[in-house]
């Protein structure tokens, strides 16, 4: 397969931001988070995070900002202030489409109505909010240091400020989870009205404390029963789902989430971020990554020689991967993408793939539809089998 410069389309760009501090680390939780020093280093993140995104600035390609989305960690430890001062340096810098989706992750744990308030005035207006679970001995089994009470309150704190676009993060299939209580929390937050729900099953990812000491989870019939089950009831809501684990009401889906399954582009900036960048010269798609730890990703500011000092590593996706890359995003969304769209992503034809695609759809794993490429209701069951042939 050949890539070819001309047909490609620049994508939009989203900027991910990363903050890497928690007040305490979940027992399930494998992102690149660290334990909150005594005081946070805001102003020296600041200035890490402004320097590093200048370094990015030749990726950007002449195009303004589609979204935002600051996650972690746990964004909200920082203050409005912070996120005033880093949205609009990054505005100056990069300039922001007239409908920009702002998005910050926060733990209901952490909120005060001033610091709502406050980042509501810094420019965000979406929130994606970490609940997990409404039931306090699930929250507890998760190491959460949230209650449900004080889930449901910063909820009702976020609408009452007006926000217009609001998530909630929640698991099911929680250590000692019965099917009720999974659809007694999904219930919950479906009568709190939010806009998007992420919901999602508990797995156990290495690196973690779970993985050491894995927790008693429900058999699989139970798990079976609580996705079948709660499909239904959030169908009943008006809760459309559009991806993987991803459900919303309408014109209410994540911007961010789905310039990422479109594979579009964005930069990351922040210790560990990653990122992903189209280079129109080549047709070459680059995915680039952070330093890792807090300190090391500081102290690179004043390293800044020559090069990218936070910068911990790059490559170019081979040729022959970017197909598998591709459906490896759009085959998460439940509709999946125009078939156009491979072409404007990767540089490649269709026909590059044909024999592929015809074995995917005579084994009913891909829609029929020659415009489309979209997973079957067998394909989203069975999507690793579906990915797989593009391996």
């Amino acid at each position: 397969m050949n890539v070819v410069a001309g047909r490609i389309q620049l994508p939009p760009l989203s900027i991910y931001v990363h903050v890497p501090w928690c007040v305490r680390k979940c027992p399930y939780c494998d992102f690149n988070s660290h334990h909150q020093p005594e005081t946070l280093p805001e102003q020296q993140y600041l200035q890490a995070l402004l320097a590093d995104l200048r370094q990015e600035l030749p990726l950007v390609q002449g195009r303004r900002l589609h979204s935002i989305f600051i996650g972690g960690g746990t964004p909200s430890l920082l203050s409005g202030d912070f996120y005033l001062q880093l949205l609009s340096e990054v505005e100056a810098q990069v300039g922001f489409e007239e409908s920009i989706e702002v998005t910050l992750e926060a733990n209901p744990g952490t909120f005060e109505q001033a610091r709502f308030k406050a980042f509501q005035q810094a420019g965000i207006n979406r929130l994606s909010i970490g609940i997990q679970s409404f039931d306090d001995n699930c929250l507890k089994a998760l190491g959460r240091i949230h209650s449900a009470e004080e889930a449901v309150e910063a909820i009702k704190r976020a609408q009452d400020l007006g926000f217009q676009r609001i998530n909630l993060d929640l698991m099911h299939g929680l250590p000692g989870q019965s099917p009720e209580q999974a659809m007694a929390d999904l219930q919950q937050a479906i009568d709190l009205n939010p806009g998007h729900l992420s919901w999602y099953q508990l797995t156990i990812e290495p690196n973690t404390e779970f993985h050491n000491r894995p927790p008693t989870l429900p058999e699989d019939d139970a798990l079976w029963q609580i996705q079948q089950q709660g499909q239904a009831l959030l169908a009943e809501a008006g809760y459309q789902q559009y991806e993987i684990s991803a459900y919303s009401q309408p014109v209410q889906q994540s911007r961010h989430n789905l310039n990422y399954w479109q594979f579009g582009d964005y930069l990351g900036i922040g210790a560990g971020a990653h990122g992903k960048c189209t280079h129109m010269d080549t047709g070459s798609v680059e995915r680039r990554w952070k330093r890792r730890q807090p300190k090391a990703y500081m102290d690179a500011l004043g390293r800044l020689i020559s090069g990218n000092g936070y910068l911990s590593g790059s490559e170019m996706i081979d040729t022959d991967a970017l197909a598998l890359e591709f459906m490896m995003n759009a085959l998460r969304l439940y509709r999946g993408v125009d078939a156009d769209l491979f072409a404007q992503r990767t540089g490649l034809l269709l026909d590059d793939i044909a024999p592929l695609l015809e074995k995917a759809r005579a084994l009913d794993l891909l829609t029929v539809d020659p415009n489309r490429l979209a997973p079957s209701a067998r394909g989203r069951l069975f999507l690793n089998d579906l990915l797989e042939i593009f391996m």
